[in-house]
């Protein structure tokens, strides 16, 4: 019989630990210090629980628990003195059945790990759904977390840790995440459709009105259509997919709009976006199922492009819902000189019907948007799920730093006009004073020396200057003293320079009462509720212009990686976030009745 949350809150504190055995390998300490937490009102929140009492330890007590882990295929389980629950997980990724090749190249690995870290080597190998890595997967994590810092990895191995521990939970309770699966799976199938030059290589790329643009759209309309319920599913005049859920009757004529962007970055993630579609299609699929109907309806948009890959405009999706497509976007060429009007017209599309587009607030509740962190702040924390506090307004800079190349070996130190060495002591500038503010993120992503040479001192050097804060105020200053530090620099070196803003996005604080309603959700699975600002922009920064908003995050894997092949999520975590979001809309209608 599978294990209950009553059986756990009642039991004595050596039964309770009797009955959580195996969860973490050789470590009953962990489930004696949990026991005196209960009563536990979730299972999340008992995983949780779990996972603090470890943040908690020493860090002699958590060296001792990643070494109770044993090696992946290593002598253990050739001498078949695994535990159970490593048996079978084991198994599970094949582990126990390699070739002769695939065992000595694990075992070379397992040495090299053991002599940098002095601990072994710790993955889930069940894997972000639970099904089983396979061991090409496992061999190329294992080759690629070689490369990481110490500490780093240190902490990673706890990480790992825990999602085993959560997966044998899973097992003890004989729950399984079926709506994560959900959103799992069809985030894997729509990752079967990538441009060419990308797709032969196994990566992903889904730019504006590409073929695989328009047959993403066409499945996530069939989604929409014949797997959950919507009433009304259409593609509009910029490619947005576009599917609403019709209210009870006699309930309100407003509904609540949500929904993120099915386009990618060129080699991208698959849940960047996406994730926003597939959460809230998975609860319209069980309302329908239901066949529930809210006082309020549920409008979900595929926005159709975010990312500004194809042309040189950005939210042509959204902007569209608030009356901010310029049509001058449509003259637009890409790299092989097609028009946006030219793509638009090939994929059908009513480019007369784009001001069509703009939305009525007064027929809207609000918006919000669940999202995947893109960052590494919930990983660290071992927290699933963050509620953003506001999205980042942004400020960019291209500019150019002009000295006087010369020869390296004759030029004194003292006599240069080194272009790059001012763009340096910019660079540095920016970190110390962005890191000096909360919240605040400056970057020279761009240092570029013009046909530069090894010995010539840099007479140009080109650079990127990109600021982001949670308030324009603090954003506004963090520039003002950047291009007067950039002023005196220059001054000081005899260097002339040059510099223009490209972009200008105002903060998009989240509204109060929506950024309750996430918080009511998060804490209704008993989870404890983190605020945090996005650094990156998002469609709600489009939307907020005319409705309330506000964003969810999930936790990516592999330390929140994104725009990356590396990005990934667990259905567990997926499932807690559609979970959230049907707490969501359930509060909305008690609110409402």
């Amino acid at each position: 019989m599978p294990l209950t949350l009553d059986q756990l809150n009642t039991a004595s504190p050596a039964e309770f630990v009797a009955l959580l055995d195996g969860t973490y390998e050789h470590s009953p300490w962990i489930a004696e210090r949990a026991a005196a937490r209960r009563p536990f009102a979730t299972v999340a929140q008992l995983k949780r629980t779990l996972v603090e009492v470890v943040r908690q330890a020493s860090r002699d007590e958590q060296l001792q628990l990643i070494r109770a882990h044993p090696e992946l295929a290593g002598r253990a389980m050739v001498s078949r003195t695994l535990t159970a629950e490593s048996t079978h997980e084991q198994r599970k990724a094949g582990l126990t059945q390699c070739t002769p090749e695939e065992f000595d190249t694990l075992q070379r690995l397992n040495a090299q790990y053991n002599a940098k870290f002095g601990f072994p080597f710790i993955l889930a190998v069940r894997g972000p759904r639970g099904t089983g890595l396979d061991k090409s997967e496992i061999i190329a994590t294992f080759a690629r977390r070689l490369d990481n810092p110490i500490d780093f990895e240190f902490a990673e191995a706890l990480r790992n840790i825990h999602r085993i521990a959560e997966l044998r939970l899973n097992d003890k309770f004989g729950c399984e995440p079926q709506l994560g699966h959900l959103v799992w799976d069809w985030a894997e199938r729509l990752a079967e459709h990538s441009e060419p030059g990308y797709a032969e290589r196994g990566e992903l790329t889904v730019t504006y009105l590409s073929d695989a643009h328009r047959a993403c759209a066409q499945r996530i309309a069939h989604w929409m259509r014949a797997d959950c319920g919507f009433d009304e599913v259409d593609i509009d005049a910029v490619g947005n997919v576009v599917a609403r859920y019709h209210p009870e009757r006699g309930g309100l004529a407003k509904y609540l709009l949500t929904g993120s962007h099915y386009d990618t970055v060129r080699n991208g993630g698959k849940y960047d976006g996406r994730l926003g579609i597939f959460v809230p299609m998975a609860c319209v699929r069980e309302l329908s199922r239901q066949g529930r109907r809210l006082p309020y309806g549920v409008e979900v948009v595929a926005f159709a492009e975010e990312e500004g890959q194809r042309y040189k405009a950005v939210f042509l999706g959204s902007g569209a819902l608030v009356g901010q497509f310029d049509m001058r976007w449509l003259d637009q060429a890409d790299a092989e000189g097609i028009t946006m009007r030219q793509a638009m017209q090939r994929a059908g599309l009513c480019i007369e019907d784009i001001p069509k587009l703009r939305r009525d607030p007064k027929r809207y509740l609000g918006f919000v948007e669940v999202h995947i962190e893109q960052g590494p702040v919930l990983n660290e924390l071992d927290l699933p799920l963050g509620v953003v506090t506001s999205i980042n307004g942004g400020v960019r800079y291209m500019g150019e730093i002009l000295g006087m190349a010369s020869h390296a070996g004759t030029t004194p130190m003292g006599l240069r006009r080194d272009a790059a060495a001012a763009a340096a002591e910019l660079a540095l500038y920016l970190e110390r004073r962005a890191a000096a503010v909360p919240d605040l993120v400056g970057t020279m992503g761009i240092l570029e020396v013009p046909h530069g040479s090894i010995n010539v001192v840099p007479g140009r050097c080109r650079f990127s200057l990109d600021i982001r804060a949670t308030t324009d105020a603090v954003r506004d200053a963090c520039a003002a003293d950047v291009l007067a530090e950039l002023d005196r620099i220059c001054l000081r070196r005899g260097l002339r320079h040059r510099i223009e803003e490209t972009m200008r996005a105002a903060a998009a604080p989240s509204d109060p009462v929506w950024q309750q309603r996430w918080e009511r959700a998060v804490q209704a699975l008993g989870l404890p509720v983190h605020r945090m600002p996005s650094g990156a922009g998002h469609d709600a920064m489009k939307l907020h212009e005319i409705l309330p908003q506000a964003m969810l995050f999930l936790r990516g894997q592999n330390a929140g990686i994104s725009h990356n092949p590396l990005e990934s999520i667990t259905s567990d975590d997926a499932e807690l976030c559609v979970r959230a979001f049907q707490h969501l809309l359930d509060h909305l209608c008690a609110e409402l009745s």
